[in-house]
């Protein structure tokens, strides 16, 4: 089984639990405004074999201790969901923990074999308001909400993941509404991530026009804000 990768990320600490290996795949239905991996978005030309990608990461097995294993990024890993499933299967027989960093926009025999192989899932929630959501990502939200129903049914353990924009989801009601949403979920942790620039220099360099370019970070202040409804949901539903 072959497929086609973006590159490679060795020692991260962001990407889930430890210390991991986060594997780029090449390939993404969505065009998110904000997007940092652009070059993501079309096949690449970097084709590889689960066996070989297999041998790659095991070099970095003994970083990984007791938490740490490979996470699969992207764009969309389950565009490749079939190579993606081959190399969590390889993954588990040896013994690597393993997550999935995904939009949900593809649910199909591929990607629910796949997910039995995967320890947990980070689901990126972009927004809750389904005209929004498509404005920001060009897609349909349905298609997250069906993921995010799947993974609820079977309790596959996730992380959820919203990126904050000033004057597009950083409100308190669209927080509140997340958690409404995701309520029911085996949800491990929620990670509000303040939205940044650093992947700006990409769209120039493809030659892609940058629709936020008068976006700034969040404050400190509105991150806190938003992290105190969060901190509060999932201390009344999972007493952490």
């Amino acid at each position: 089984m072959r497929g086609s990768i973006h590159s490679m990320e060795t020692l991260s600490g962001t990407d889930g639990p430890g210390i991991r290996t986060v594997v780029f795949m090449q390939g993404c239905p969505l065009r998110c405004q904000y997007c940092h991996n652009p070059d993501t978005w079309k096949a690449g030309e970097l084709s590889i074999s689960t066996s070989e990608l297999m041998q790659k990461l095991n070099r970095y097995k003994p970083y990984y201790g007791k938490d740490g294993g490979i996470t699969l990024s992207g764009g969309e890993p389950f565009m490749q969901a079939e190579f993606a499933g081959s190399l969590l299967r390889l993954a588990k027989e040896n013994n690597i923990n393993t997550a999935v960093d995904t939009s949900g926009y593809f649910l199909n025999d591929y990607v629910k074999t796949a997910l039995e192989f995967t320890d947990l899932v980070l689901l990126d929630i972009k927004h809750t308001d389904s005209n929004s959501y498509k404005q920001l990502t060009g897609t349909d939200i349905s298609q997250s909400i069906k993921f995010l129903d799947y993974i609820k049914r079977i309790q596959k353990p996730v992380w959820i993941r919203q990126v904050i924009l000033p004057n597009i989801n950083d409100t308190d009601e669209q927080i509140i509404k997340l958690t409404h949403l995701i309520k029911g979920a085996n949800i491990k942790k929620v990670e509000l991530l303040p939205y940044h620039t650093l992947g700006v220099y990409k769209w120039g360099k493809l030659g892609l026009d940058y629709p936020l370019k008068n976006i700034l970070p969040p404050t400190e202040e509105i991150m806190a804000r938003l992290n105190k409804i969060i901190n509060s949901f999932m201390l009344d539903e999972y007493m952490i």
